[in-house]
């Protein structure tokens, strides 16, 4: 957005928005949370975001647009690291700030002040959070390059935005709203909740009403259909998006629903030609394919870092020393399972209920033996085929099943 007087004015709007409905849902109770998190969760997140670097505790934290609990929720989750929260809502940072004198939080900083503004900080960090923020800015660019500014050298940023066709839904009713000056009031949001049990069996918007728990607050509720301003972003745009904030796409933190060759799109008489396009273009058509995704999650670098080792080739001899460490949500599955398998390994954050992987005896006792100490190599001896070993420790990374340490290949 180029008129300043205009950006100032949609940025008063988001953050009256906020003052009245803080988002998420405000808690009081982290103890729950923190249970969720132990050393060897946090060393699969760390090797998500950085595979070839040894594991460290203690990276800094930006948590850019962090709402009623996100800051509070890194500084659990990273107890050793120096976590910075920012928002421009004084009631969001007023409820952070209780979690952190209720739990003790003396990592945790926190800042009113926007994203754009977030240079003001004067700290280069080495990990920047901005998830669900950016699309409801007025100048998302300025506040992607904002947040690049203060990326450091090494440094991962996870960022998400809404993705279009899966909210096709939402936009509609968001249509519907202002068509009918549906407002703010609590009596305007009750009478939206009760209008929408009324909807069509076949809209749009139905799948996400039976699944998604914003809808199930009003806090929710009105962000998802009463906000001021929200946009989305297809594959295209937000490769686009990135490229022009002098950011370098590393890898989707859930890869599995973006590729061809796995799920359904793998069962098409398309899946030849899904492969062969560029990765970029691959990813696009897999987004239309599906027609379902809601939001984009990317781990990203300053472009020019050095690279992460996304681009892994399993037919050489480099998996062979990848330490595979399983991700949060992954699952084994023995009940009701397909014709030839012995079991079925799903990861429960997969929205999609075709990502699932059947295997068979010899790969469930590799996939069993994965303890986060034992190299790939080591661990693939169990199979009778070294190149069939490689194909399933593929096969586990691109289905979102494992994470790799190769932190020591760099001695």
């Amino acid at each position: 957005m180029s008129d300043p007087a205009a950006a100032e004015a949609v940025g008063k709007r988001v953050g009256d928005f906020y003052e009245s409905h803080p988002y998420p849902p405000p808690v009081d109770d982290l103890d729950a949370y923190r249970r969720t998190w132990d050393d060897r969760r946090r060393r699969a997140d760390s090797h998500l975001f950085w595979p070839s670097d040894e594991f460290r505790a203690d990276r800094s934290i930006l948590v850019a647009g962090c709402g009623t609990v996100q800051a509070a929720h890194y500084a659990v989750r990273w107890p050793q690291a120096r976590v910075v929260g920012i928002d421009v809502s004084d009631r969001s940072i007023a409820f952070e700030r209780e979690l952190k004198k209720k739990h003790s939080l003396e990592n945790l900083e926190l800042d009113r002040i926007g994203i754009e503004e977030a240079g003001s900080l004067g700290v280069q960090f080495e990990h920047v959070v901005c998830t669900g923020v950016l699309h409801h800015l007025a100048d998302p660019a300025a506040g992607l390059k904002a947040l690049r500014e203060t990326l450091a050298p090494n440094g991962a940023m996870h960022v998400m935005v809404y993705a279009p066709f899966g909210r096709a839904g939402i936009y509609l009713l968001q249509e519907y709203c202002r068509r009918l000056g549906i407002g703010l009031t609590s009596e305007d949001i009750d009478e939206l909740a009760a209008t929408l049990k009324a909807l069509p069996r076949d809209h749009p918007l139905a799948p996400l009403l039976m699944r998604s728990p914003d809808f199930a607050s009003k806090a929710g509720l009105a962000d998802a259909l009463l906000h001021p301003n929200d946009r989305a972003y297809s594959v295209p745009q937000f490769f686009e998006f990135l490229r022009g904030a002098g950011l370098a796409f590393g890898r989707w933190v859930r890869q599995a629903p973006y590729l061809p060759q796995c799920g359904a799109p793998a069962q098409t008489p398309h899946r030849s030609r899904l492969l062969a396009l560029p990765l970029e273009e691959r990813y696009a058509a897999v987004e239309l394919f599906r027609g379902t995704m809601v939001r984009h999650a990317a781990l990203v670098y300053s472009a020019g870092a050095p690279e992460h080792g996304y681009r892994r080739d399993f037919s050489g001899d480099a998996w062979l020393d990848y330490v595979p460490i399983r991700l949060a949500g992954t699952t084994v599955v023995k009940e009701r399972l397909p014709a030839g398998a012995v079991a079925v390994l799903i990861n429960q954050n997969h929205t999609d209920t075709d990502l699932y992987l059947p295997i068979d005896g010899e790969r469930l006792r590799m996939y069993e033996a994965i303890d986060g100490e034992k190299s790939a190599g080591a661990i693939g001896r169990l199979a009778g085929d070294r190149n069939a070993a490689g194909d399933f420790f593929r096969q586990l990374w691109e289905w979102d099943q494992v994470v790799f340490d190769e932190s020591h290949m760099r001695r």
